[in-house]
């Protein structure tokens, strides 16, 4: 009987090889090419490197301030993130908790932000940050991530969240002489810890890939975020220098793919949580 079990998992197992082969393999291929030459890329598949040129990464660089790329993404990040679930968690406790007038219009309302592509709003976003003298900074991106549909997102997920608290709970803490920032503070941001990092991770993923805003507010080189900058690995004759665009990749994506790995429960669970009600 436990034979019969095992040869009915047999199928499953290879079908699920086989998909790992299939997601896995172009992420290798890019990694194993960020260490060849740019004539050596495109052949044949390997499955190791040919040249193993760790100068790429040197290269890189050398090429343009990616140095500085790379920190200008990390800041817009982090405070992008912090300032996502900032505001998430206050408006969606509001939300969820709070009674005031056309509350159920206003929350309709920001869901429409879930459903209107950046590419609609960005010609009047783009005025708008013209407006204020903002051009050509990384403000603009940070004040995206935190009202823009990111946001809108988060909030959704927190109210959602905050609403299956039992209401016994709020009113016990006012019993106590809470009042409404207190029990905000003291009982709803403990309780939605887990909710509000897979908020900020998935915030943060967000936000590091971001490649039409940079695109569209920002103009100068040193400015760059990392998505501006993998595209920015040309010759002189415009033509991409491929091993070093994969390894620009190749270190470009690490952080997101270490926060992924490590916390991917988390965002499963929320996502899963945040349909609940």
């Amino acid at each position: 009987m436990k034979h019969k079990h095992l040869s009915q998992l047999i199928p499953y197992w290879m079908l699920l090889a086989l998909l790992t082969i299939l997601f896995v393999y172009p992420f290798w291929w890019m990694v194993i090419n960020s260490l060849n030459t740019s004539t050596q890329i495109f052949g044949k598949p390997k499955l190791l490197p040919t040249s193993w040129a760790f100068s790429n990464y040197l290269q890189i660089f050398v090429v343009q301030p990616f140095a500085r790329h790379y920190a200008n993404t990390l800041l817009v990040a982090i405070i992008g993130t912090v300032g996502n679930v900032l505001f998430a968690s206050l408006a969606g406790y509001a939300f969820a908790r709070m009674h005031f007038p056309l509350r159920s219009q206003a929350f309709l309302l920001l869901l429409t932000a879930l459903m209107m592509p950046i590419e609609v709003t960005i010609v009047p976003l783009f005025f708008q940050i013209r407006s204020w003298g903002a051009q050509d900074t990384l403000t603009p991106l940070m004040l995206l991530a935190m009202f823009g549909s990111q946001g809108a997102f988060s909030t959704f997920m927190l109210r959602q969240f905050y609403i299956t608290i039992p209401n016994e709970l709020e009113e016990a803490a006012r019993l106590d002489g809470l009042n409404p920032w207190g029990i905000f503070t003291k009982i709803m941001l403990p309780i939605a810890i887990p909710v509000l990092s897979s908020v900020a991770i998935l915030a943060f993923i967000a936000v590091w890939n971001t490649y039409l805003e940079p695109l569209v507010f920002l103009s100068s080189l040193e400015k760059y975020t990392l998505p501006l900058s993998l595209t920015n690995f040309n010759d002189t004759y415009g033509l991409p220098q491929w091993h070093l665009q994969l390894a620009a990749t190749t270190l470009s994506i690490l952080p997101i793919l270490v926060v992924y790995l490590i916390f991917q429960q988390k965002v499963s669970d929320a996502m899963v949580n945040s349909g609940l009600k």
